[in-house]
């Protein structure tokens, strides 16, 4: 049996604004835009990554509640880099928000930050 994820929702404000943040400062990939009815199918990816992120616009109150609060404050989704101090850089120089200062663990070099809505990642190089 073989199963993967294929996507991962996040709950986004304005879809535009998403594809801004994602694309234009995290330099993920725009797979699809498709309209879907009032709604459209938005997925983005990391280079070289087969999970994509669907950017599900808000739709109702509930919805705009969970927006940057996905994980309930705690680091929501971990992205895996082959170069730390490339990535932490660019993210930097793009205005990236940084909520530490990188640092050394037994597994890699990590740092956490948000996303333009407030949910932390964990940028991370594993040690190999």
């Amino acid at each position: 049996m073989s199963q993967h994820f294929s996507a991962v929702t996040v709950i986004v404000r304005q879809y535009d604004e998403a594809l801004a943040f994602y694309v234009g400062k995290l330099g993920f990939s725009k797979i699809e835009d498709t309209p879907v009815g009032d709604k459209r199918w938005v997925t983005v990816s990391p280079p070289g990554s087969q999970t994509r992120l669907l950017l599900a616009q808000a739709a109702t109150p509930q919805q705009s509640a969970a927006i940057g609060n996905q994980a309930g404050g705690r680091v929501f989704l971990f992205l895996n880099t082959d170069n730390f101090w490339r990535d932490h850089a660019a993210y930097v120089a793009a205005g990236v928000i940084f909520r530490e200062a990188p640092r050394h663990e037994s597994y890699g070099t990590v740092a956490v930050f948000e996303d333009l809505y407030g949910n932390l990642w964990d940028l991370i190089e594993a040690k190999t």
